[in-house]
């Protein structure tokens, strides 16, 4: 009989009841010799039956970890590519409701349009090189807090999360009354999310909720909150 497909319970009871049937036997029907010999290969068995259990619950729970790590990863590549659907339709928004400022100079105006043309079509590493370019021509002007907003948010979108942090904060630091400020600080979460810094993601998720409540960031700000 191969007892590595029985039941724990089977095993300890027919191990009980067979030990018992050893003691309980006449002398003549068992020498001591055999006696120890039925016991020891029932001791046998039940450590086999034992390292075969273990074997099979280390693979399951192995199994089950992989596949978190499996789902977390698809989450984290939905997410991203929500945020990068939900930049560009901010980015249209800007430019098709006139909402992005606009500046009397048409040099500066043609340097910024430069980087959100790429940016719109998805040339996020290229975006934030150049956005960078026009912040050290113009650091003063009146479209710099959309640049940083914008090139942080092409550094989010081309996987570079340390550098975007730190580009959303330096706007944040210096425009924090931006209309950009909330999706800034959203953009901010989600870059913190996929470097494992939760404890950052949920404070700036709940900065937002705070400092700029009638937001529209607000309400995904307080969604997001409940997933971490």
């Amino acid at each position: 009989m191969n007892v590595s497909f029985l039941p724990l319970r089977t095993v300890v009871l027919g191990t009980a009841v067979a030990i018992a049937t050893i003691v309980s036997s006449p002398a003549q029907a068992f020498s001591d010799t055999e006696a120890r010999q039925a016991i020891l290969e029932l001791r046998e068995q039940f450590k086999q039956f034992s390292n075969q259990s273990r074997s099979v619950h280390l693979q399951q729970s192995d199994r089950i970890e992989m596949l978190q790590q499996e789902l977390a990863t698809l989450r984290g590549q939905i997410e991203q590519l929500n945020w990068q659907s939900n930049l560009q339709q901010r980015a249209s928004q800007d430019q098709s409701g006139g909402h992005a400022t606009q500046v009397a100079d048409p040099q500066e105006q043609a340097a910024y349009e430069g980087p959100m043309g790429l940016f719109r079509s998805g040339k996020y590493k290229e975006a934030s090189a150049s956005f960078g370019q026009f912040l050290d021509a113009y650091p003063n002007s009146q479209l710099a807090a959309e640049a940083r907003f914008y090139q942080g948010s092409s550094l989010y979108a081309s996987k570079d999360f340390k550098a975007s942090i730190q580009g959303l904060q330096e706007m944040l630091r210096m425009s924090p009354q931006d209309p950009r400020a909330p999706d800034a600080l959203l953009v901010m979460a989600a870059s913190q999310i996929e470097l494992n810094d939760l404890s950052g993601a949920k404070s700036s998720l709940q900065r937002i909720i705070k400092d700029y409540p009638d937001s529209s960031a607000a309400e995904t700000a307080k969604s997001r909150l409940k997933l971490l």
